[in-house]
């Protein structure tokens, strides 16, 4: 989630750059009751005095078994950080589920080097580039990671010298652990760029694509079920067939899942196909006949199913929607949700013009985010200020890449902005949006797609798009994620059926907040975590909002005012909220956030039980 507007103090939360509202304390209404998951005062597991100071919104399964990603920075030795869990229920220490000191799991045979010359060990990780995911009952997580190569095999021979060629394979994948918060408990491989490996290839290689392909990197968050199966988005490359030339290829994307266990390499499941390039999209609305899948989106899942959104064009899509299909081979028929042609709940003739991707499913309802209508407003998106440097200079058109060398789309010689000299871009947002719950129980098709909160005429939001700019500068140098970095838009709800699965209740992130008319950035906006409950239309519930006393999640987020020992400290303002799909399970609802003004901040990941 990436919050911009024209002020001078801004924080950072897991990356992701978020606006400190410098506003008086807001009285707040009644609250839940939060618990410090953790926070600024925690050591990170096995960094004696490193604290942490930076979190990606956490997911939570029904039993409060929190997974979180996380990491301390400011230090002589460099970051360090990874994915941890902590079992809430009742607390319990933090776990090490991966760092950058856990070896990849098998398959990896390639020794490298210890710092210092004091040894060498199997590959190890290097990166987490994603938030990652729990099963909704089950202790069960997963998570990406990036990694060195990590298996070494033979090719072939050198025609020349008749020697062995080695190759080195699998840089990213996709990793699973059966038990978190145990001691015992360790990764095994769910899915890896390993499909060419000849012991690996049954396991790896992508399904329904021939001649044997293996995947390029698996984007976004995986999810995981109750039962251990994986569901994921997967890139990959088949020859172009306009050029008659393999060294010509086409970028390739689908839905995958795999059954993965406790066993080395995950078992002996191989991926499966949902959908993917070669698909037809079976509500083809204004497409033509045959039109198939041009991009989809990362999946939820949960139960037998999986959920997920794909498109015949991700930039300006004509068919497409929302699907469901069945964790079980052969393929059957994708059930269409809800799709471009769907009407708004509402909203007259209106159709959807844009459907989120980040889809919540618990199995029996799917929330999401939606848009209609051709009405939009121009917002103004400043580059990053924290985080990676490289990516800051990228957008900035600085350092290495300076001048001109960086982001095309950053505009830098707006010398009367006030946030000059650092760059931006400008978005067009839909001003119709909402927020929607589609309920697979009810019985009446016309009953099961609900509108719960909008913007517009009539609503009580101003947005729900928050803006997050990633990708990878030099891209075409990089092995995995090899998208050049830019602003991506994100919205972010969260599902959970009530007790009993009578009540809808879905959390989500919204703002309210005008739009400056000169510089089309966002002017003192307030931002906050909201819950809307069913069956009917009810009133929308604040569970926290920018600009609150902290205190109310954190009783640490407090500082000296007045730098007088003497006197006490005073709350710190909430400044930054941040969730994800997989935030609310059971009445358990995960946050993070930040708390601060320009001198002071702090931040934690939090935890409330939303059962009355």
């Amino acid at each position: 989630m990436n919050v911009d507007a024209a002020q001078p103090a801004r924080g950072v939360l897991g990356g992701l750059v978020l606006t400190i509202v410098s506003a008086s304390v807001a009285a707040a209404p009644p609250q839940p009751d939060w618990q410090v998951v953790v926070n600024n005062g925690f050591e990170v597991p096995g960094n004696p005095g490193r604290l942490y100071n930076s979190y990606n919104p956490p997911s939570v399964n029904a039993g409060a078994l929190v997974v979180f990603r996380a990491r301390s920075t400011g230090h002589q030795q460099g970051p360090v950080g990874g994915i941890y869990v902590r079992d809430m229920a009742p607390a319990a220490p933090i776990r090490t589920v991966a760092d950058r000191a856990t070896e990849v799991p098998q398959p990896n045979n390639i020794e490298y080097p210890l710092p210092g010359g004091q040894g060498a060990t199997l590959a190890r990780f290097n990166e987490f580039p994603s938030f990652p995911r729990i099963a909704a009952t089950a202790d069960v997580v997963a998570t990406r990671g990036n990694h060195p190569p990590v298996w070494s095999y033979v090719t072939g021979l050198d025609p020349e010298t008749g020697e062995p060629i080695e190759t080195r394979a699998g840089t990213t994948g996709v990793y699973v652990d059966f038990d978190p918060a145990a001691p015992s408990g360790g990764l095994v491989t769910g899915a890896s760029q390993l499909g060419l490996v000849p012991e690996f290839v049954d396991r790896f290689v992508v399904p329904g694509v021939s001649p044997a392909t293996r995947f390029d990197v698996f984007p976004g968050a995986p999810s995981v079920t109750d039962g251990g199966i994986i569901a994921v988005k997967g890139n990959y490359s088949v020859p172009d067939p306009a050029y008659g030339d393999p060294d010509v290829t086409l970028g390739n994307t689908g839905v995958f899942y795999r059954r993965v266990t406790s066993e080395p390499v995950g078992g002996d499941a191989p991926v499966e196909l949902v959908a993917n390039s070669d698909t037809p999209i079976p509500n083809r609305g204004r497409c033509a006949a045959g039109t198939t899948f041009g991009s989809t989106a990362p999946p939820s899942a949960a139960g037998a199913h999986l959920v997920f959104v794909g498109y015949d064009d991700e930039d300006e899509p004509t068919c497409g929607g929302i699907y469901r299909a069945p964790l079980t081979q052969p393929p059957e028929r994708l059930t269409v949700l809800v799709g471009l042609e769907t009407r708004v709940p509402g909203q007259g003739r209106e159709t959807f013009d844009q459907l989120g991707e980040g889809l919540s499913y618990d199995g029996r309802l799917v929330a999401f985010w939606g848009a209609w209508g051709d009405a939009t407003m121009t917002v103004r998106l400043y580059c990053p200020e924290e985080g990676n440097q490289t990516r800051q200079d990228y957008c900035n058109n600085t350092g290495q890449f300076a001048p001109d060398q960086g982001d095309p789309d950053s505009i830098c010689n707006e010398t009367t902005d006030p946030m000059w000299p650092i760059c931006f871009q400008e978005k067009e947002v839909p001003v119709n949006q909402g927020i929607f719950v589609y309920d697979s129980a009810v019985g009446s098709p016309a009953q099961r797609l609900r509108l719960l909160a909008r913007t517009g005429r009539g609503g009580r939001f101003d947005d729900f798009v928050y803006w997050n700019y990633s990708g990878h500068p030099g891209a075409a140098e990089h092995g995995d994620d090899a998208e050049p970095p830019r602003f991506r838009a994100s919205a972010f709800v969260a599902t959970s059926t009530g007790s009993g699965g009578s009540a809808i209740r879905v959390a989500f992130v919204g703002r309210t907040g005008d739009l400056d008319p000169v510089t089309h950035a966002y002017a003192d906006p307030v931002d906050g975590v909201y819950l809307a409950s069913g069956p009917g239309q009810g009133p929308v519930r604040t569970l926290v909002e920018t600009g609150m006393d902290g205190t109310l999640l954190d009783p640490e987020a407090v500082w000296d005012d007045d730098h007088n020992p003497a006197t006490a400290d005073v709350p710190l303002p909430i400044s930054s909220v941040a969730m994800e799909r997989d935030a609310f399970r059971g009445d358990w609802l995960a946050i993070a956030a930040r708390m601060g003004v320009e001198d002071a901040g702090w931040a934690g990941i939090y935890l409330t039980n939303l059962s009355d």
